[in-house]
């Protein structure tokens, strides 16, 4: 047997990591089995809103990023690293960010690798599941002050109807 000293840093925070997003993925099934899927998603945007005030801003505080916000590379940093800091190697891994000309930043996950689509496949919920993870980092945006659009706009699983998951930030600084 393994003592806390001899678990690496890396293990331990991969295991909480996917601990949390076991217990969000229960969460949203459980509410889902008991009131029904469009329920779930209302209640879990509404929860991802409210988590994502205090959220955002712990990463501002920990990632030492100073407000306003001002230029792309300290936006691309801020989701980066909270995505970094917030979600288990084996899943952030699968995540790409690019820069792009005009304050644009493409995000993308590896094909059928987003971590709530897999859990949803595997749960039978697909067909009626709304994207919370894009909806986090829209909401870290809004609270952290950015002015930003999104294209496209989500609601559905993308990975789900389209085959894909990937999009743009567009950025209004000034």
């Amino acid at each position: 047997m393994r003592t806390m000293k001899s678990i690496k840093k890396e293990e331990i925070r991969d295991l909480l990591g996917k601990g949390w997003l076991t217990h969000d993925g229960m969460w949203f099934y459980q509410t889902a089995k008991e009131f029904g899927i469009n329920k779930a998603n209302q209640l879990n945007r509404a929860a991802i809103k409210s988590m994502s005030v205090f959220e955002a801003e712990r990463l501002i505080k920990i990632l030492g990023i100073e407000r306003p916000v001002k230029n792309l590379d300290e936006i691309k940093r801020f989701v980066l690293n909270g995505m970094q800091v917030t979600l288990p190697v084996s899943v952030f891994s699968k995540f790409s960010l690019i820069v792009h000309p005009g304050n644009v930043l493409r995000w993308e996950w590896e094909n059928e690798e987003c971590f709530a689509y897999k859990s949803m496949k595997r749960m039978g919920l697909l067909d009626g599941y709304e994207c919370g993870v894009i909806y986090r980092i829209e909401c870290w945006f809004e609270h952290s002050g950015i002015k930003f659009n999104a294209y496209p706009t989500i609601r559905k699983c993308m990975m789900h109807e389209k085959g894909y998951c990937r999009g743009t930030f567009k950025f209004l600084l000034g």
